[in-house]
Order: structure tokens, then sequence, then C-alpha cells
């Protein structure tokens, strides 16, 4: 589905429109995504309790469908987040709308992961009980390599991308379950397995079943990041969204625009103050 916002203006705006209309929305269908259509977008989000940022995408279209949203993130996990990291509402659409993939989850139901190879290498090789040799694990991790290039390397890359990631995963659990685990971020927010401890759980294992459940849990995974990264929390209460893009996209955030993203996306949002403080 193609994801429709405001200033669009196609025939896939008109039967957005009349599905809006049959929800009692009383919109002029003209196939203009205008405030009007925007701010009933927002309404009809709220009513299912789904993110009220007021851009039809895949989750608000299959909804208005009929289809079953109950992994889905809801409007009501912003709410409390912006509660809870003590920030504005329209800052949590905002990073959720720029840094989220848009979706947590695969068609065939899996969490959206991505392995890294590289991470692998480097947990394999990082001594973590008292007596383990580095010498000797850096050995073996070396000799891994040769046979399973793909799953341990020195270097990033050997991508599948979508369910072969999960492929990737599962034959490198077969090696190390833990370090495997470890290695793959996942979820809607692409959160590293490796953070499991900061972020409060009892294992990895743990973080993942959490990161299997919904959306909703894997949206607590990013607030418990931002929470546990005094930096990054105190850039977005500050509203320092080049800081915050750069502590959580790396330095090469300009060349994505993450931090003008930012900044659009929380102005729209602090214009509307339709879903602010409203736990739907």
């Amino acid at each position: 589905m193609k994801t429709l916002r405001h200033g669009d203006r196609s025939q896939a705006v008109r039967q957005l429109q009349k599905t809006l209309n049959q929800k009692g929305a009383g919109l002029v269908v003209d196939g203009d995504y205008s405030d009007a259509t925007e701010a009933a977008v927002r309404a009809y989000q709220l009513k299912v309790g789904l993110v009220a940022d007021g851009v039809a995408g895949d989750k608000t279209q299959a909804s208005l469908a009929g289809g079953d949203c109950a992994l889905y993130l809801r409007n009501s996990d912003l709410v409390a987040a912006a509660s809870r990291l003590d920030v504005p509402l329209s800052s949590i659409y905002a990073v959720n709308e720029v840094e989220s993939s848009g979706k947590g989850f695969l068609a065939n139901g899996k969490p959206a992961i991505l392995f890294e190879r590289h991470i692998m290498y480097r947990q394999l090789t990082t001594p973590s009980h008292d007596g383990d040799d580095a010498a000797a694990l850096q050995h073996h991790a070396d000799q891994l390599v040769i046979g399973n290039p793909a799953l341990i390397n020195p270097k990033p890359g050997g991508y599948a991308g979508g369910t072969a990631e999960h492929q990737r995963l599962s034959m490198a659990r077969l090696i190390d379950d833990t370090a495997a685990l470890e290695s793959a971020s996942w979820g809607a927010f692409q959160i590293m397995g490796l953070h499991w401890k900061r972020l409060g759980y009892g294992s990895v294992q743990d973080f993942v079943a959490a990161m299997s459940e919904g959306e909703s849990q894997q949206f607590d995974a990013f607030t418990r990041f931002i929470e546990t990264d005094p930096q990054l929390h105190k850039a977005l209460k500050a509203s320092k969204w080049a800081e915050f893009a750069k502590l959580y996209n790396g330095p090469n955030y300009r060349r994505n625009l993450y931090d003008i993203k930012l900044q659009r996306a929380f102005e729209r949002h602090a214009s509307c103050e339709c879903g602010q403080g409203v736990a739907a």
C-alpha cells in the first residue's frame, strides 16, 4: 500500500476519503489530502487506538479495510512514553515517525530483524565469563569464519533481507544461541539484542521473547533505550534534533537528513492538538 499523507492529491486519496466517510467522517471527496482529511485520519486512528499521526500508512489502511491490528503500536503507548520520558507527545510522535521502520513484523508474523555478522564475530571474541581466554576465543572465532563467512565475519555485510534474515539467524543460533540473538537488531526500531542487560531484561532470550510479542513491546524497548542513555534523553527533552540524530543514527545522520525530518515532524505534530495527551 502507498502511504498517503498531508499534501497528496490522487485517486487513492479519494478512495481513502470515501472509506473514512463510511466511518462517519463527512469529508468532501476531492482527492486532496487537506487539513480536514488529516484530521479525519487522526480521529479514526484515535478511535481504534492506532498511533494518531494523521498519516494513512499500511496499518491505518489495513484497519480501515477490517484487518487485524493486534500486533500494531498503540497511541496509548506513545502517550505513556511521553509521560515516562517527560517530553511533549509531539516529540514522541516525531521520533516514532522518523526512527521507526514503520513495521515491526514481517508478513509471516515474525519480528523484523537484521543479523549483523560482524557483531557475531565481536561477541564470540569478547570474554564473558571469568576464566575466558581471549586468545582462545579469538582463535575459535577465526576458525568459524572460515566455514561460516556469511554468519561470522570481522567485516559487515552478507545481508539477505526480509524472512531470509531469520534463516541466517537460525543458522547462527546453532553455533552460539546467545551471541546470535545479541547480534541481531529487532523490531520497528532495530534495537540490538546486545543491549538486553542495559535495557533491564533478564536475558537476551527474554528480550527476544518481548520483541516477538508486539510492536508495543518493541516501542517499550525503544523507550528504555532512550531512558538509559542520559545524553540521548537530554537531547530529546531539549528538542535538539541534530544532537539526537547524531547520537541515535551515528555521525552520518546528515546524509539521510534525520535531524531535518525530526524537526519537521515535531513541528507538524506540535501544531495539531489531535491526540495530545489522549490515552486511546
